[in-house]
């Protein structure tokens, strides 16, 4: 950015990313010297639909507050832009960090999915869902060994009760659970599926499985086995989480509740006594997950979100 733009009390002095009707830019308080994240929405470009996704956000993110969720701060307006004034992380988003310095090790996936599932916990005590959990929507407060996680970009987020089914198409391709790709009802569950692909990526440098569109996609999902990368080896807990969350049909899948309290989670450290081979990882029947033979570069979602990460050093 060629030059510093005035937001209010904020000098934006850089941009981080930007989407269809959003940019985001890192800032910092004129008086206080805080550094903050302003994402800058044009309404002219919003219609009806973005604008009630806005709506939901903010109200949202006004409500929510928790280590491991990102914090709005202020909102502010003018006659053609809203600017929600974020927390600022300074490490980026999973994505970049696993394209980076992926694939990660058990223990430092096990690192992250704890923090994930805290927020998730703290989500689900108020009957939300996200709807778009993905690495891109996982800012880091840095990229060092004690970054924190933090869940962003709410824009698709609903208050959904446990037995309430949503029917909205919403999300990212390669993160949906089947059930959305297959326009059928859908429960809080679909982001139980997100988060086994989320897993598995930290896991395995890649998603679970891809496609080219959201047929092939779905086809790749329903026929392939659940499979690492040969040369990987986890604990059974790992493997045992892992097909759990990637398990097809939803009645199936884990509950939040098995999430939270399996020992992945919520245990202490795993002893490599119990690792496992995790090439051999296909579940059986309708616990099956894909296994990444689609391609990769297909079929992906939207337009990221502009999230309020940094660039990640």
């Amino acid at each position: 950015m060629a030059r510093t733009i005035s937001i209010g009390d904020y000098v934006a002095t850089h941009m981080l990313g930007q989407g269809s009707f959003a940019v985001v830019y890192k800032a910092h308080h004129r008086v206080t010297g805080a550094v903050v994240a302003i994402k800058a929405i044009s309404l002219k470009k919003m219609d009806r639909k973005a604008q009630e996704n806005l709506e939901s956000e903010i109200h949202i993110l006004q409500e929510v507050r928790h280590p491991n969720i990102v914090r709005l701060f202020e909102i502010q307006k003018s006659d053609r832009y809203i600017y929600l004034v974020l927390e600022y992380c300074a490490g980026g988003d999973l994505s970049r960090l696993i394209h980076k310095k992926g694939p990660f090790t058990e223990a430092r996936t096990q690192y992250f999915m704890r923090q994930l599932a805290s927020g998730l916990r703290f989500l689900w005590n108020r009957n939300l869902i996200h709807r778009d959990l993905k690495p891109q929507n996982l800012l880091l407060t840095s990229t060092e060994e004690d970054g924190v996680l933090k869940i962003a970009d709410f824009g698709f987020a609903r208050h959904l009760a446990a037995a309430s089914l949503a029917e909205t198409l919403c999300g990212s391709p390669l993160y949906m659970a089947p059930e959305i790709l297959r326009y059928q009802r859908y429960d809080a569950k679909a982001d139980l599926w997100s988060v086994g692909t989320i897993m598995y990526e930290m896991l395995a440098k890649r998603p679970p499985f891809g496609g080219r569109n959201h047929v092939e996609l779905l086809a790749n999902i329903e026929r392939q086995e659940l499979r690492l990368p040969e040369g990987i080896t986890i604990s059974k807990e790992c493997l045992g989480l892992l097909r759990i969350l990637l398990r097809r049909n939803p009645v199936q899948r884990a509950s939040f509740e098995e999430f939270f309290e399996s020992r992945f989670v919520s245990g202490g450290d795993l002893g490599e006594g119990d690792a496992v081979a995790a090439g051999g990882a296909g579940g059986g029947g309708s616990g099956r997950g894909g296994s990444g033979g689609g391609s990769r570069g297909g079929t992906r979602g939207g337009d990221g979100g502009a999230g309020s990460g940094g660039d990640g050093g």
